[in-house]
């Protein structure tokens, strides 16, 4: 029996009232949402946040989902959803107090020290759209295919490789710029 028709069979469970099914399917499926929340927040409290955010959405709407692909990519179309917005949230409250800060420290010399690469490389990614960071997190350090990116993305497969191939130029230009000409050939 496959994947797919366990898990229908658990989703035809979880809608009959199955709590068993639902902590099962849940079990399934969570690591994964939580890596993906987790990269593109580097967040661990708001991964988590995000992750359960994702199944409540989920498991509200399960009647929603048709069986026709899998619920491995129905979940990550909601996940994707859920994570963007909660990093458009993030984003908002971290700008106000951006602000705030930019007020009692100007007029600061800025630390001398060069940060790591990390560092440059998380910076550079928060500069990225989220559709691109998305994209550049789930295929580059998650390992997703474009197929799955693109039914987690709702969007076709050339669209999904298009975001990528951005994300790697803007990464490497913002890169280049930050640690030279010598690293933005060992991105190619």
């Amino acid at each position: 029996m496959s994947i797919e028709s366990l898990e229908n069979r658990m989703i035809l469970r979880i809608r009959g009232g199955d709590a068993l099914a639902e902590r099962q399917l849940y079990d399934a499926h969570v690591d994964r949402i939580y890596r993906l929340a987790y990269r593109m927040t580097r967040d661990g409290a708001l991964a988590e946040d995000l992750t359960q955010d994702t199944f409540i959405r989920a498991f509200d709407r399960l009647e929603d989902f048709r069986g026709d692909g899998p619920f491995g990519a129905w979940l990550h179309r909601i996940a994707t959803s859920v994570i963007c917005s909660g990093l458009r949230k993030r984003k908002r409250r971290q700008d106000r107090e951006s602000i705030r800060e930019d007020l009692t420290e100007f007029g600061h010399a800025a630390p001398g020290a060069n940060p790591d690469l990390k560092r440059h490389l998380d910076q550079a990614m928060e500069r990225l759209e989220e559709n691109h960071r998305l994209v550049f997190v789930m295929h580059d350090m998650e390992g997703f295919t474009h197929q799955e990116i693109a039914e987690a993305m709702d969007s076709p497969v050339g669209t999904a490789k298009a975001r990528l191939s951005r994300a790697r130029a803007q990464l490497r230009e913002l890169l280049t710029g930050k640690l030279g000409p010598d690293m933005g050939m060992r991105l190619e």
